[in-house]
C-alpha cells in the first residue's frame, strides 16, 4: 500500500505536489486557529474542510488565469494587480461561501460570531492567503525556469566540451600513429614479440583517446595509463634515444581531470624536444587538496619570440589553452617557460594548477 501510494505520488506534476503539500500545511494550520476559536473539533473541521475545497478550487483556476497571461517569469505591475483583483474574488467566494453554509447549518458558527464579523474576517484572511499563494507561485515558476535554463546550459556546456574533444582528436599529429604502424610492421620479421607489444600499446592509447569523446572527465590513473601508452610506443620507436619518468602520487590517482588534458603537452614535448643526443622527458603529477598540479618537463628550447604564435606554441598547446578555459573556467593556471643556463641544459616546463571539478561528464 505505501509503495502504491508512492507512486501514484510521483505520478503526480510538480503543480499538484506542491498545490496538496502547501494547502496540506496550511489547513493544518487553520484548523488548530479554527479549534482556539470556536472551541469545538468538530466546527473546526467542518469550516476547514469547506474553505480547503475552496481554496483548492479557487487556485487552480488562478493558475489557469496566470498560465494563459505568460507573465516573463517576474511580476510586473500590471501582474500585481491582476494577483490583487483574483485574490479578492477569490476571497469574495470564500467568504460568500461561508456565510451561505452557515444560514443552512447553524449550528457551525455560534450566534455571536454572526454579523458582519462573519463575513470580513474571512475575507480579509483569504484575501491574503490567496496573494500568498499567487506571489508562490510565481516564485516557484521563476525558479523552474532558471533552474531548466541552468539545465540547458549545462548541456550547451557539455556538448561544447566534447565539440573540443572531437576538434582535438582530427588535430592530433597523424605521423605518429603512420610511423608506430610502420615501427610495427618493421619489427614483425625479426622482433615479432616486440611488434606485438608496441601494437597492444598503440591499442591502448587509441582506446583511450576514443574513450575520451563520450567521457570528458576521466580519472588521473586512466589519463596516466594513456600516457603511458603512448610513451611505451614511442619508447620502442626511439629506443635509448628517449628517456622518459612518469611520476604519479599515490593520493592524485583518484582525482578528476579533463580527458586527454596533458596528452597535447607530452606530444609537443617528443616533438619538439632536443634530440642532438638524449630526448629527456618527465611527467610529475601531485593533489594538494582538491588541486591537482602537474608539470611536463623535457630537454630543449622554447622557439624565438618572433616566430609567429601559432608555429610558436603549436596545435596542441592552443587546444590545452582552450579547454581549461572549458573545463576550469577561472580555475586554472597553465604556464610554458623555459629553464637552464646552458645550452645542454635548457629545458622546456609547462605547468598545470587544476582547482576543483572539471566541468563535464
Amino acid at each position: 500500500m505505501p509503495a502504491l501510494l508512492l507512486a501514484r505520488w510521483n505520478g503526480l506534476s510538480l503543480f499538484w505536489r506542491v498545490q496538496i503539500a502547501g494547502w496540506g500545511l496550511f489547513a493544518i494550520a487553520d484548523l488548530l486557529a479554527q479549534r482556539i476559536a470556536f472551541h469545538s473539533f468538530s466546527v473546526a473541521f467542518a469550516r476547514t474542510g469547506l474553505i480547503l475545497v475552496c481554496l483548492v478550487a479557487i487556485s487552480t483556476a488562478m493558475r489557469g488565469v496566470y498560465v494563459t497571461h505568460r507573465f516573463a517569469h517576474r511580476v510586473s505591475i500590471g501582474g500585481v494587480a491582476l494577483i490583487a483583483l483574483l485574490s479578492l474574488l477569490g476571497a469574495l467566494v470564500v467568504a460568500s461561501m461561508i456565510v451561505l453554509v452557515h444560514e443552512a447549518v447553524p449550528w457551525i458558527v455560534p450566534p455571536d460570531r454572526r454579523g458582519v464579523e462573519e463575513f470580513f474576517v474571512p475575507f480579509v484572511h483569504y484575501f491574503f492567503a490567496l496573494a500568498g499563494w499567487s506571489l508562490a507561485y510565481f516564485w516557484l515558476r521563476a525558479e523552474m525556469a532558471e533552474q531548466a535554463q541552468h539545465r540547458r546550459t549545462m548541456r550547451a556546456e557539455a556538448e561544447a566540451l566534447r565539440a573540443e574533444l572531437e576538434q582535438l582528436r582530427l588535430q592530433l599529429d597523424p605521423h605518429f600513429l603512420f610511423n608506430a604502424l610502420n615501427g610495427v610492421a618493421e619489427e614483425i620479421p625479426e622482433h615479432p614479440t616486440a611488434a606485438l607489444d608496441m601494437l597492444r600499446n598503440l591499442t591502448a592509447y587509441l582506446r583511450h583517446s576514443l574513450d575520451g569523446i563520450s567521457h570528458t572527465v576521466v580519472t588521473v590513473e586512466s589519463e596516466v595509463t594513456g600516457l603511458a601508452a603512448y610513451l611505451a610506443v614511442q619508447k620502442a620507436r626511439f629506443g635509448d634515444r628517449l628517456q622518459t619518468r612518469l611520476d604519479v602520487a599515490p593520493e592524485a590517482m583518484s582525482h578528476r581531470i579533463a580527458s586527454f588534458l596533458l596528452q597535447p603537452l607530452v606530444e609537443n614535448a617528443v616533438k619538439h624536444g632536443r634530440r642532438e643526443h638524449d630526448l629527456d622527458l618527465r611527467i610529475v603529477i601531485r593533489a594538494s587538496g582538491d588541486a591537482l598540479h602537474a608539470e611536463v618537463s623535457n630537454a630543449g628550447t622554447l622557439a624565438p619570440a618572433n616566430t609567429p604564435r601559432r608555429q610558436r606554441l603549436g596545435i596542441g598547446v592552443e587546444n590545452v589553452r582552450r579547454r581549461l578555459a572549458l573545463h576550469y573556467p577561472g580555475r586554472h593556471a597553465f604556464e610554458l617557460r623555459e629553464a637552464g643556463e646552458r645550452p645542454e641544459e635548457k629545458r622546456v616546463i609547462a605547468t598545470l594548477e587544476l582547482r576543483g571539478e572539471p566541468c563535464g561528464s
